[in-house]
């Protein structure tokens, strides 16, 4: 079992910059694949961003690819993801996502979810 805690959310204005950060408890973290999601109102979840087990890897949807980062630290338990130039299109809940896969690509099956973290970016 894995649970997954999301934080750094928040209200930001078109052009600035969030930091994402999830932290991990329960089995060796380095086993997982991870990513994050998200899910607009009225719209369906998202594949945003994945990392594969030792980080060297990292697979983004094309809207974010060049403002957002992904990473992690297999020893603090932690990923996290740098969203720069943000727009108001970004605007949604983010979810940390980690499957028993080597790594997090859009159609990646996702073992466990965080409860999500609110990103909203002002015009």
């Amino acid at each position: 079992q894995v649970q997954l805690v999301e934080s750094g959310g928040g209200l930001v204005q078109a052009g600035g910059s969030l930091r994402l950060s999830c932290a991990a408890s329960g089995r060796p973290f380095s086993m997982y694949g991870m990513g994050w999601f998200r899910q607009a109102p009225g719209k369906e979840r998202e594949f945003v961003a994945g990392i594969n087990w030792s980080g060297t890897s990292t697979y983004y949807l094309d809207s974010v690819k060049g403002r957002f980062t992904i990473s992690r630290d297999n020893a603090k338990k932690t990923v996290r993801l740098q969203m720069n130039s943000l727009k108001p299109e970004d605007t949604a809940v983010y979810y940390c996502a980690a499957a028993r896969r080597q790594t997090v690509e859009v159609h990646t099956p996702i073992d466990y979810w965080g409860q999500g973290t609110q990103v909203t970016v002002s015009s």
